[in-house]
């Protein structure tokens, strides 16, 4: 099982789309407090349509809980200020896979203080990111298939 960790997402679309990729590739959720949005609000039960019960939801009040309660994992920084792309490393089960807030990413301290496992994707030089939900999308995917996608079928 990979872990998908959203640090205080700001978009309920994109959270929403983010848990219907868990659901499907059985990846557990871990959202951090503060959202900007109520995770009862109907754009993000849209966006997830019904698959929310189909999904394992873990929140967390901040970043220093969730780190208290995920001791002794392996962490990976998806940052599109890392050196790293996500190729460049091994990503293996059980890892957790942290994104951050989508007008700020992760913070800066994360990234640079962990540039082993600070990850990329690589892109165009003159853009800034790609959507946080297609990038849980390609770097998920792809630890799974150096797993051989594991109960999927």
């Amino acid at each position: 099982m990979i872990n998908v960790v959203l640090v205080e997402p700001e978009i309920p679309q994109n959270t929403g789309n983010i848990a219907r990729t868990c659901a499907c590739t059985g990846s557990r959720l871990h959202l951090v407090k503060p959202f900007k949005f109520e995770i009862s609000d109907r754009t993000l039960k849209r966006a997830g349509l019904d698959y929310w019960d189909k999904v394992e939801v873990i929140y967390y009040e901040d970043l220093n809980e969730f780190f208290e309660k995920n001791k002794g994992a392996k962490f990976f920084y998806c940052s599109t200020k890392a050196k790293k792309t996500y190729t460049d490393v091994e990503l293996p089960d059980n890892c957790f896979l942290l994104f951050g807030k989508e007008t700020k990413g992760l913070p800066e301290d994360l990234v640079f203080g962990n540039p082993d496992t600070a990850i990329r994707i690589p892109m165009g030089e003159s853009l800034r990111s790609l959507n946080l939900a297609n990038s849980v999308a390609i770097v998920l995917y792809d630890a799974l298939r150096r797993l051989h996608f594991p109960n999927m079928r």
